[in-house]
């Protein structure tokens, strides 16, 4: 037995495969690296992506459909900051609008005054934002949310219905969340993503909250794996990771296992049938 203590089997519908993305390059991750104190400046509120995010965007979007990726993908989670919500439907988005056939889009043209078209929603999996999923709550600017009744417009087809202000009530301007808090909120996140049925789903977010929500993850596996799982996301960088329910938390059941024994007959396994001779 000793060649399977590395290996783990669960059954199918207690996991979910969840696919990681981090936003594409934005302003403020421009200015921030030159120079840490411009996060605190007003100038950076709800930062927009670059012209360079929108290629890691274009890129990230090839990848997903030459892999088949996007045809498998259920929902599309996505942080209500306008970063996160361009790079979601930049990479998740419809193909294109069809003649004859009515959808809202997922972002309209010029939305963030980013200079793209707009995106349809046709073709494409339903996409919801989620306040837990948000970066470090507080102090930087571009942590902050504009109001949903702003978003709405911009990208109609994302649905808001789970955020619960239309202001940002979360965000303060001289407390930032700790990296503990975080942690938590995150798996509050990961407990939300199990009350949903699908079980392929994308969530678009950023580094600060995936280093701390997935640091919880990866000590029953090799240190080699731990790092796999825990390192830091590259704008734009899509990770794909199974999620387990191992404490018997969902309720969702099988979709695809069959119990057998129609019509019903004698199945008594050979081994047993000797025994009992």
């Amino acid at each position: 037995m000793d060649d399977v203590r590395g290996q783990g089997m669960y059954p199918l519908h207690r996991c979910k495969t969840i696919h990681l993305v981090r936003h594409a390059q934005g302003f403020h991750n421009v200015a921030g690296e030159k120079d840490h104190s411009a996060y605190m400046s007003p100038e950076l509120f709800d930062a927009a992506l670059t012209p360079l995010g929108w290629q890691q965007v274009d890129n990230l979007r090839k990848h997903v459909h030459s892999t088949g990726l996007s045809k498998k993908i259920e929902l599309v989670v996505v942080s209500p900051l306008l970063r996160t919500m361009q790079t979601a439907v930049g990479v998740f988005g419809g193909t294109g609008f069809d003649d004859g056939i009515s959808a809202a889009p997922l972002m309209t043209e010029n939305a963030g005054k980013s200079n793209r078209p707009a995106i349809s929603s046709l073709n494409a999996p339903p996409f919801v934002a989620m306040e837990l999923c948000r970066e470090h709550l507080g102090v930087h600017w571009c942590d902050k949310r504009r109001s949903i009744t702003e978003y709405k417009p911009l990208f109609p087809a994302i649905d808001f219905s789970l955020i619960e202000t239309d202001e940002d009530t979360l965000w303060t301007l001289d407390v930032r969340e700790a990296n503990e808090d975080l942690a938590e909120r995150g798996q509050k996140f990961l407990n939300w993503l199990w009350t949903r049925e699908e079980s392929e789903i994308a969530v678009v977010t950023h580094s600060g909250f995936l280093i701390h929500t997935l640091s919880a993850f990866g000590d029953d596996c090799q240190p080699p794996v731990k790092e796999e799982i825990c390192k830091p996301f590259n704008n734009c960088e899509l990770r794909s990771v199974v999620f387990v329910d191992r404490s018997m938390a969902a309720t969702s059941s099988s979709k695809t296992n069959f119990q057998g024994k129609i019509p019903d007959g004698m199945d008594v396994p050979s081994e047993e049938a000797v025994e009992k001779n």
